[in-house]
Parts: structure tokens; C-alpha cells; sequence
């Protein structure tokens, strides 16, 4: 879950790098490990986003897991800043789920384009409290995506907001 998690984070900093809004990714893996992506165009990003959290709750039964990579705002104690909004939910054998956010800064700020790290907001039905595998695990997701690991890897800035 967090493997794929990470595939698809780095796709959206990848997508959001040149400045457009991300239109909302839902991806989802099959019992045979194949992959699909559906973009959910609406005419409201918000729509969009809210089926995606819709698909992903209920799930397919020809799922094994999915994620959903929305751009949004992260409100933190000292800002409101652009991110990445990524939830990911593995179906079987049992529920899990988790959902980071991927703060970055937009191409149109006068310092250009940056993505900050990634933080977890929530992780459910995992019993190790250690995030530290799962985060080993998201990395492995985002330099799996070599194009997208290369545009992380080049506008990754050295501070967390």
C-alpha cells in the first residue's frame, strides 16, 4: 500500500511541477498486480475529489488496493500551504489504509517550484506503531517512478513547513 502510495505521490509532484492544478488520481492494483489509473474529471476539482474518496471507501472487487492523489491545502500551525493530499487503502486480507500530505511550493511563487517532506496525517489498522517502515516503503513507491523521483529528487528542498 505504501509502495504504490509512493508511485503515485511522486506521479502528482511530476503533474504539479509545471504549474497546472492536479486533476484527481484514483489508481488501483488487481489480484494479478496489474495497475490502472483513472483521472476523475469533473467539472469541479472538488467533485472529482469526492468521488475519488467515494471509490476508494467502498472499494472494487477485483481491487486489492487503491490510492487517491488530490491537490489541496494543508493547514499547518504556521500556514496554509499547497499539497498533495495522497490516501491509500489496502482491501485485503484485512483494511488498512493510510493518507500523507506532500506539501510543495508552486511553480508560481517567485522561488519556484519545491516540494517539502511528506507527512502522515492518519494510518488505520496497521498494529506496529513505527511509521518508519511504511515511510522506507512510500520512498521505494516514489523511486520506483523514475521520471517522477527525478523531478522529486531535483526540486526537494532541505526544510519541512
Amino acid at each position: 500500500m505504501a509502495v504504490m502510495a509512493g508511485f503515485f505521490a511522486a506521479h502528482g509532484v511530476w503533474s504539479v511541477s509545471d504549474g497546472e492544478m492536479l486533476i484527481p488520481m484514483l489508481a488501483y492494483e488487481h489480484p494479478n498486480g496489474d495497475r490502472g489509473m483513472d483521472r476523475l474529471v469533473h467539472d469541479d476539482v472538488a467533485d472529482g475529489a469526492a468521488a475519488g474518496q467515494e471509490a476508494l471507501r467502498t472499494g472494487r472487487d477485483d481491487w486489492v488496493r487503491a490510492v487517491l492523489v488530490i491537490d489541496a491545502y494543508l493547514n499547518l500551525d504556521t500556514a496554509r500551504v499547497d499539497a498533495l493530499i495522497v490516501e491509500a487503502v489496502e482491501y485485503v486480507p484485512s483494511r488498512r489504509s493510510l493518507k500523507m500530505a506532500v506539501p510543495y511550493r508552486p511553480q508560481a511563487a517567485p522561488e519556484g517550484f519545491a516540494v517539502y517532506r511528506p507527512k502522515f496525517l492518519e494510518v488505520t489498522g496497521v498494529d506496529d506503531p513505527d511509521l518508519a517502515p511504511l515511510a522506507d516503503a512510500f520512498f521505494s513507491g516514489v523511486d520506483s517512478h523514475e521520471k517522477a523521483a527525478a523531478v522529486w529528487d531535483a526540486h526537494l528542498v532541505d526544510q519541512s513547513v
